[in-house]
């Protein structure tokens, strides 16, 4: 079955596209990334974990779809050809942990990019709002992808992390002949959210936070909150790492680089059995950054490229399948990642207007 993944990370850079058939494993027919506009950027930034009007995100909302739909169509792939979109949309707010509301203890997300808009453009049965079905049963919602870096990666004799360095950084921990509940998984911290905001619009190959002096007393002072010592599953985003926490820190792109590298470090050195680190996302094109994880961890550093997947397409190809999951009726969380209760089908169905495309 060819299947679309669509999506736009935290770093809100980009739309990631990927097409895969999945049958007998996952094959990877194209993958691309369509830039935002530098307006539509700032404007996703603008509602993201931020004080904005109603009638601004509904309007992005549908203006997302729009873009959403357009990029898939420049992956050179006849439309005709695609069976089914999985689409992830653009985080614009995630709080896994419940908060006191109303009266209430709530967990929260949205993704915005109106699945209805993507369909009717493509004429293609497309799932979308994968996120909230994990929350309701109980877990955080994130992270989603160790479902298929289990899929990717699990070893029988060879324990591995699967590291992606989005906007956050994030680590799915597959031990040595793993079964899916042997799988951990959780957000390590910043990934380039911080370093993107202190360098704008990023720091290519790590080479401004090469030639500067880190912060020792503000690193020390960061690196003892207690996210980075608490027990998964947990997750953040850009609630905690984004524009109020550069400004209350006065972080540089040093700082911010080694807080990355040495958070993610943290992460992993809980799991000494780690042999490899297989690392994905916009983080893995920086040279500085993974000098230093090369340095800080105690096992071999890689990326999925050497697997034969691109470091900024992985995410696009786990919607995809995460799509084809719900089209076949079946689970796309993994409960010892996001905390859930039970596995659950997940995402919403907006159906497409080609005949014979039913999900």
């Amino acid at each position: 079955m060819r299947v679309a993944g669509l999506i736009s990370g935290t770093s809100v850079d980009g739309i990631d596209v990927a097409v895969v058939d999945i049958g007998d494993g996952i094959q990877v027919v194209a993958t691309t990334t369509v830039p935002y506009p530098p307006d539509v950027r700032a404007a996703i930034l603008s509602v993201s974990n931020a004080a904005t009007h109603t009638s601004t995100i509904a309007r992005l909302n549908f203006l997302i779809g729009e873009l959403f739909a357009e990029a898939l169509e420049k992956a050179g792939v006849p439309l005709g050809t695609i069976e089914l979109i999985g689409s992830h949309g653009q985080t614009i707010f995630h709080e896994g942990e419940p908060v006191e509301f109303l009266g209430r203890k709530i967990a929260t997300t949205l993704q915005i990019g109106e699945a209805a808009v993507i369909a009717e453009r493509t004429g293609i049965d497309t799932i979308a709002d994968f996120r909230a079905s994990d929350m309701a049963a109980g877990g955080k919602g994130a992270p989603l992808v160790p479902f298929l870096d289990y899929q990717l990666f699990r070893h029988p004799e060879r324990a591995r992390v699967a590291l992606n360095i989005g906007g956050i950084a994030n680590i799915t921990v597959i031990p040595a002949g793993a079964k899916p509940e042997d799988v951990v998984a959780f957000d390590t911290g910043p990934g380039n959210m911080v370093m993107d905001a202190v360098a704008p619009p990023f720091d290519r190959d790590g080479e401004r936070a090469r030639g500067l002096r880190v912060n020792a007393a503000l690193l020390d002072r960061l690196l003892a909150d207690p996210y980075y010592r608490r027990d998964p599953p947990k997750s953040c985003g850009r609630e905690q790492y984004g524009a109020e926490f550069v400004r209350d820190t006065g972080i540089d792109i040093a700082t911010a680089t080694e807080l990355t590298a040495r958070t993610i470090a943290l992460a992993i050195d809980r799991y000494r059995e780690t042999r490899e680190v297989i690392v994905s996302g916009g983080g893995a094109h920086n040279r500085y950054l993974m000098e230093r994880l090369g340095a800080l961890i105690q096992a071999r550093v890689t990326s999925t490229a050497e697997f034969g997947i691109g470091v900024d397409s992985k995410e696009a190809i786990l919607f995809a399948l995460l799509a084809y999951q719900t089209f076949h009726g079946r689970a796309g969380n993994l409960p010892p990642a996001t905390g859930a209760r039970k596995p659950v089908i997940l995402g919403k169905i907006s159906r497409g207007t080609r005949p014979g495309s039913r999900a």
